[in-house]
C-alpha cells in the first residue's frame, strides 16, 4: 500500500481528500454523475475493480449510482453518523478508499440498494480497454 505522501502526489486533491479523508464532491460535477458509456469503474488507489455500468442508474441525487456493486467481497461497509445522521459508509476493502454511502431508497425491482458514490473514488475503464487493463474477467458482464 502506498504512502499517504506517494497517494497525495499521484491522485487529484479531489481524489485525494474523498479517498484518503472521506470528503464528498459537490452534487452534480462528478465526470460520472451523468456518464452512461459500458465499462467497469474500478478504484482510484488500488484499481480493484467495484461497479459496472450494467448496475449504474441515475437517482437524480447528483452522484453516480449503482444498484449493486460487481462482487460484494470488494466492499467494506460501516456506520457513518457525521452530519447528525445515521448512514452507511462505503469503502473499497482492499485499499479501505472512502467511495461514499450505500441507501435503501434504490429501484426495488434491483433490490432497493443505492450505492451513491462520488467520481473522484472512480477510474472508469470502458469495456474496449477491459482485456489491456487487466479486466478481461468482466468482459462476461457485458456480452448478451
Amino acid at each position: 500500500m502506498e504512502d499517504k505522501e506517494a497517494l497525495r502526489a499521484r491522485l487529484s486533491s479531489e481524489e485525494f481528500e474523498v479517498t484518503q479523508n472521506a470528503a464528498t464532491e459537490r452534487p452534480f460535477t462528478g465526470k460520472y454523475d451523468d456518464f452512461y458509456q459500458d465499462g467497469i469503474y474500478v478504484d482510484v488507489v488500488s484499481g480493484e475493480p467495484l461497479f459496472s455500468s450494467t448496475d449504474k442508474y441515475d437517482a437524480g441525487c447528483g452522484w453516480p449510482s449503482f444498484t449493486k456493486p460487481i462482487d460484494r467481497t470488494h466492499i467494506s461497509e460501516k456506520s457513518d453518523w457525521s452530519l447528525g445522521m445515521h448512514r452507511t459508509e462505503v469503502r473499497s476493502k482492499d485499499a479501505a478508499s472512502h467511495l461514499g454511502h450505500v441507501f435503501t431508497d434504490g429501484p426495488v425491482s434491483e433490490g432497493g440498494l443505492r450505492y451513491c458514490i462520488n467520481s473522484a473514488a472512480l477510474r472508469f475503464i470502458p469495456v474496449a480497454d477491459l482485456d489491456k487493463n487487466g479486466y478481461s474477467e468482466f468482459r462476461s458482464l457485458f456480452e448478451k
